[in-house]
């Protein structure tokens, strides 16, 4: 499994200790983290825990939330995503993935919106650059375009990325979010190397009363992983791919039944046996 991460929400329940020695445990080589699972041991000890523990971690989960229509709540969307990139570094990951957030409460104005996260990305951008992080601009499945992320495909993603520099923006390639997209293909070969994190997971069926929910493991459902595989590689993306699992019945599961299966249905469905290693990883 050269290239699997475990993006910690899939194992909720366990602490960043228990997140770390599950994957261990389990000979998975990476982690994706969450600022709050982070802030409960402190940076500093969550970068030694996961370094002494030698495991890489692909991806620091989340910044964004840049809609505020206010300049107070914009001035503090910016220090909050400043604060996101400096944890970023000193944990050891060169990708944010980056939620831009919803319409704010009581507005219709969808283009304003996002015109507020081009704005703020423009001051973050410069200082993605200096911490050496790249903000990675996750589009959302369009469901969630009210209230999580007004950007909802990945040629919107490429479009606001490409204003800058590839090293300080680029994009998530979230199986569940945009499996459905009739111009997935020809995006992920726009992208390119602004390609900074493929997560994956299924979209099963029937969705759950609260659709965030309603992800489930690989193989569970409809999407050809293999496929989007083979073309987000294709793309230049040789990094880790992140297992990220939103489902209330999967989280209640002992986690070291959950490892057991994201690794034999990785190994089943996404990442080939003669998979080379992970961008960075010895040969």
């Amino acid at each position: 499994m050269t290239r699997l991460s475990l993006n910690q929400i899939t194992t909720k329940g366990w602490s960043l200790a228990q997140a770390v020695r599950g994957c261990v445990d389990a000979g998975i080589p990476a982690i994706g983290l969450w600022r709050d699972k982070v802030a409960e041991t402190g940076v500093a000890e969550a970068a030694k825990l996961v370094r002494d523990a030698g495991l890489a971690v692909s991806t620091l989960c989340r910044g964004g939330f840049l809609t505020a229509p206010d300049p107070d709540g914009l001035r503090a969307a910016l220090a909050e995503n400043l604060r996101a990139l400096e944890e970023a570094a000193e944990l050891g990951t060169d990708t944010l993935v980056m939620v831009v957030g919803g319409l704010p409460e009581g507005s219709r104005d969808l283009v304003g919106a996002r015109e507020r996260v081009a704005e703020l990305l423009g001051e973050l951008a410069p200082h993605a650059g200096d911490f050496g992080v790249r903000m990675a601009i996750e589009p959302l499945h369009p469901m969630f375009c009210a209230d999580r992320a007004v950007v909802s495909t990945l040629g919107q993603a490429l479009d606001l990325a490409e204003r800058f520099p590839a090293s300080q923006v680029g994009v998530v390639v979230d199986s569940y979010h945009v499996w459905w997209d009739p111009y997935l293909s020809a995006q992920i070969d726009r992208a390119g190397d602004r390609i900074a994190s493929y997560q994956v997971c299924d979209w099963t069926l029937p969705l759950p009363a609260d659709a965030l929910l309603g992800r489930g493991h690989v193989g569970d459902g409809c999407i050809d992983f293999r496929a989007m595989t083979d073309q987000v590689t294709a793309a230049g993306h040789t990094g880790w791919i992140e297992v990220e699992i939103f489902n209330q019945e999967i989280w209640d599961t002992p986690g070291e039944e959950t490892l057991r299966t994201v690794l034999e249905r990785h190994g089943a469905h996404v990442e080939p046996a003669d998979a080379g290693p992970a961008r960075g990883e010895p040969a």
